[in-house]
């Protein structure tokens, strides 16, 4: 399937704006990535938005998957927020279908869901709210995007979805090996981002918020990697994480990025 990594690629979060408002350098940071997120409209980004987003996609041959997360225009859909199982299910089905069908009008095919923020730690924390955004998942027939989870692999296999671990590469880890949100991560330098990717990518390893030492436990498996795009040293860390990427792909001879 399309939207599985055939070899460690770049993802990041894009078209997090509003009207007039800009949340990252999406134009800048687009030719540096292998895959691209798209907010659908609830938790940033606007029709205009959307669609400019999914031409830079086209534009720089980067796949374009769906991005959906909580109607929190206000909190950039970062703030916990209780919402039922068949509401949550219903606001996946509407954010990816509009942004699919947007794909479509410029010839692209949905490569992927990636719950944003907020939606994505509900998850985690109530596994009713995991069955019924994946359940709105399964509708696409497409892979999801998410952090190493047992749990959600499992369900993501009994609903015949395919799972595409990733990892983050600028936010920090709990000394369970969680992620941690972005509030709760200290700010990266282009060097850690490189360092982190490689030992992640070589030796299946990273470094949680205390400097410990712990597993992702991939083995020998692929996984993504993503980038924040709004945070204030993005340009500089894709560049330090592209290559590293790149570098990783040659040494373990998976293809090369064009």
């Amino acid at each position: 399937m399309s939207g599985l990594v055939q070899k460690y690629e770049i993802n990041a979060d894009m078209g997090e704006g509003f009207g007039r408002w800009k949340m990252g350098p999406d134009e800048e940071l687009m030719p540096y990535l292998d895959t691209a997120n798209i907010a659908c409209g609830f938790h940033a980004g606007d029709p205009s938005i959307m669609m400019n987003t999914v031409r830079l996609c086209k534009k720089y041959g980067v796949k374009a998957g769906a991005h959906p997360g909580h109607q929190d225009l206000f909190g950039f859909g970062r703030r916990k927020i209780d919402v039922s199982p068949n509401d949550v299910y219903a606001l996946v089905i509407y954010q990816v279908g509009a942004l699919k069908s947007m794909l479509e009008a410029e010839g692209l095919e949905l490569s992927h869901i990636k719950p944003h923020g907020e939606l994505f730690f509900y998850m985690r924390r109530d596994e009713t709210i995991m069955r019924a955004v994946l359940k709105a998942c399964a509708t696409f027939n497409v892979p999801v995007y998410a952090p190493h989870n047992p749990k959600q692999q499992e369900m993501c296999s009994e609903l015949g979805i395919p799972f595409q671990s990733e990892i983050y590469i600028d936010t920090d880890y709990s000394s369970d090996g969680q992620l941690l949100p972005v509030a709760e991560s200290n700010i990266a330098t282009p060097e850690l981002c490189y360092e982190r990717a490689r030992s992640a990518m070589l030796m299946d390893t990273g470094k949680d918020i205390n400097g410990k030492e712990f597993s992702f436990g991939f083995g020998s498996k692929l996984f993504g990697i993503c980038i924040h795009s709004d945070m204030p040293t993005v340009l500089d860390n894709i560049k330090g994480l592209r290559r590293a990427v790149d570098e990783s792909n040659h040494i373990k001879k998976l293809p090369q990025s064009a």
